[in-house]
């Protein structure tokens, strides 16, 4: 628990994204100052300041309409709790309301948790400062017009980078993609998440997500999205092959032509990277592209000698490195058109999102989530309850907590703390209350001994800004320090001195963080991870099934499918492990599901690539009852994970064994390779797959 409070995560935030929002914060506030309107530069950098969080990668339609909903929802939280405000009753009503609501957001993803929290924040704090009705309404314009302006700064570039977040994502892929190939991963590190696995779900809501752009363009990064997949599955392809050779005599001569291959491969795919990246044609990838056909020749060489197993090897070999050479060249022609010079193609009708990648309306999720199985809506119930109850005992005991400017911060922490998980819920509560006193002393003593001119208060609000949007996602608790420090900054422009009831705030937040944890232990809501595991492994089944009964789509939406089941599992993983009675014996259980799970996807996705490159399918009977058979034993394993039940399959090697005797048969040529790596393939699938049964009976 301690390294997971202490541990500094990558920054996902690029600088000038945190530049651009702080400008959005200090920009009305330098222009309240000089106009001598403080309190209406206050007014739009509170909206700005809250929407800012909503600047998030994708597309830029998708962007525009979650900032300005945002925006929307802070205006009516910052009018609503104006105006009640001054009536306890009525905001301890509101607050349950706020909360319910803000928290059933968490149904809908991350950056609706995020809307939702910033809502509950608006309402709590403007309710600190009552005003009239005109006031209320007057706060919330402000507060929507912040929000615009944060919304307006980020789509800026619009017009001139259209397809910069499409173009991105590839160039992201391709870098990662490259960098396991020059270093593919460690056998022991195959239950972690695939480090291209995110990007590919990225890409897949950039390119075919109901808020993708709809430039004519974007037909140019589709086909170039799928050429990268299929590059990725000649090269799950090719990595099974090296790992079958040994490094002495002709084997070892062409393990080392292989990882020529697989280096000239990364080299090129970092070449397209950047040439993404700059909207540049990707001119040095073409040496690279040279350098594997010289590679290609001599692996062309050594498939003639050696004995009737290494020629097995190598052709398998040579047909997954001529494969992949033609999608590299194919992924350098495409790149070339990639972005800008894509429109100067004709119009196309838009690809509409296929249907198995559709997801369901907000408003039908949300409904679908109002139950008490719910892990959203029992986190709704005790966001609503908890700042009711705050929101209600800060108003019986305000004066405890200096009154005017600090009532907001217990019922303002326990929103923030609280998280449908206990593991998240825990560490945002401690990191809270450590960051909040860190961040207190240090800005206290800054401002007093150290700014005393408002100009330079509002340096030190951009610094606090653009080091809290750089640092927030990297250590929580940081982040929090660099807010509590700008929201102590914000307040003095109110007049409320910055050294003014320090202590008191402390102890407000140490109070919300201990009311969020006290909810979560009256009423928890511990992670189930057997029902992720099933439904990975069910995705698993499905995605096998689509190799010799699917089209190209219909393999692509399950691939997909399986590969955000597997985050989702690894992440359910991870909240359970910071669990205080985490189950040690199904921590060690999903540990193996995720390593022999992969060892079968791993296997599927070699296979997949082999049937791509040919129309051959021999012994198609007999590996369509193979499969069935497959089918019916994941079921099974599934069932039992989800159920907790000891798992009884059938004898899957032998009928591996039959099969292979049919496959080894085959004598034509390319039937004959396509043969080969389906017997290996369900060789593997076999062992994989009794492995997962043994470990679900255990």
């Amino acid at each position: 628990m301690l390294k997971a409070l202490t541990q500094l995560k990558p920054s996902d935030v690029p600088l000038i994204v945190a530049l651009r929002n702080s400008a959005g914060v200090v920009l009305p506030l330098a222009v309240g100052i000089v106009s001598g309107h403080v309190a209406i530069g206050l007014g739009v950098a509170t909206g700005a300041l809250n929407t800012m969080f909503l600047d998030q990668p994708g597309p830029y339609r998708l962007r525009m309409q979650r900032m300005l909903l945002t925006a929307i929802g802070a205006a009516v939280s910052g009018f609503v709790g104006s105006l009640v405000g001054a009536h306890s009753v009525l905001m301890v009503i509101a607050s349950l309301i706020w909360g319910v609501g803000g928290g059933m957001l968490v149904a809908l993803g991350p950056n609706a948790g995020r809307a939702g929290l910033a809502c509950m924040i608006l309402l709590l704090v403007m309710g600190a400062v009552p005003q009239s009705p005109a006031g209320a309404l007057n706060a919330g314009l402000l507060i929507f017009t912040g929000g615009a302006l944060q919304t307006l700064l980020a789509l800026a570039a619009w017009p001139l980078l259209r397809y910069r977040p499409e173009r991105d994502a590839l160039a992201r892929v391709c870098h990662e993609l490259a960098a396991i190939t020059h270093r593919p991963i460690a056998p022991d590190r195959l239950d972690r998440v695939p480090p291209v696995t995110q990007g590919l779900l990225d890409i897949e809501q950039l390119l075919h997500g109901a808020h993708r752009a709809r430039g004519t363009a974007m037909e140019s990064f589709r086909v170039l999205a799928r050429i990268i997949e299929r590059v990725r599955l000649e090269l799950l392809a090719l990595g099974d092959v090296i790992n079958t050779l040994s490094d002495a005599g002709t084997q070892g001569e062409a393990r080392h032509t292989l990882l020529r291959l697989r280096e000239y491969t990364s080299r090129t795919l970092d070449a397209i990277g950047d040439a993404l990246q700059r909207g540049a044609s990707p001119l040095a990838a073409s040496a690279a592209i040279e350098g594997y056909d010289a590679a290609l020749s001599a692996l062309e060489e050594l498939s003639h000698h050696g004995d009737a197993i290494l020629q097995r090897q190598l052709t398998i070999a040579l047909a997954r490195t001529q494969a992949l050479g033609g999608q590299l060249r194919a992924t350098v022609r495409y790149a070339d058109f990639a972005g800008s010079k894509g429109e100067l193609r004709a119009e196309e009708n838009e690809a509409r999102l296929p249907l198995e990648l559709r997801t369901d309306s907000a408003l039908a999720t949300m409904r679908a989530n109002f139950h008490l199985q719910s892990v959203a809506f029992r986190h709704a119930l005790r966001c609503g309850v908890c700042l009711a109850l705050a929101v209600a005992g800060e108003r019986a005991f305000g004066s405890a907590f200096g009154g005017t400017g600090h009532s907001f911060w217990v019922p303002m922490t326990t929103a923030i703390v609280l998280k449908p998980d206990f593991a998240g819920t825990f560490s945002f509560g401690v990191l809270r209350v450590a960051g909040t006193l860190a961040g207190l002393v240090l800005t206290t003593a800054i401002v007093h001994y150290a700014l005393g001119g408002v100009w330079a208060q509002l340096a030190l609000v951009a610094a606090l800004c653009v080091g809290f949007r750089l640092f927030v996602t990297m250590n929580y608790g940081l982040g929090v320090m660099l807010l509590t420090g700008l929201i102590v900054i914000l307040l003095s422009f109110y007049g409320i001195a910055p050294d003014d009831a320090m202590l008191v705030r402390g102890v407000a937040t140490a109070i919300g963080s201990a009311l969020a944890l006290l909810a979560y232990a009256v009423w928890p809501t511990w992670e189930r991870l057997r029902p992720a595991l099933a439904t990975m492994i069910d995705l698993y089944r499905n995605y096998i099934s689509t190799l010799f009964d699917g089209d190209a789509d219909t393999r692509r939406a399950a691939r997909t499918a399986s590969r955000s089941a597997r985050t989702n599992a690894l992440a359910s993983l991870e909240r359970l492990r910071g669990e205080p009675k985490r189950d040690r014996k199904l921590i060690a259980l999903a540990e193996g599901v995720f390593a022999n799970a992969n060892r079968l996807v791993r296997a599927s996705m070699a296979l997949e690539a082999v049937l791509q490159d040919s129309a051959e399918r021999p012994a198609r009977d007999e590996v369509r009852e193979f499969v069935a058979r497959v089918d019916v034993s994941l079921a099974a394993i599934a069932d039992g994970l989800r159920h907790d039940h000891p798992v009884q399959i059938e004898n899957l090697r032998q009928a591996e064994r039959a099969l292979a005797k049919t496959l080894n048969a085959v004598a034509d040529g390319e039937a004959r390779g396509v043969a080969i790596a389906i017997g290996d393939t369900c060789d593997r699938i076999v062992d994989s797959i009794n492995t997962l049964a043994h470990l679900s009976s255990g």
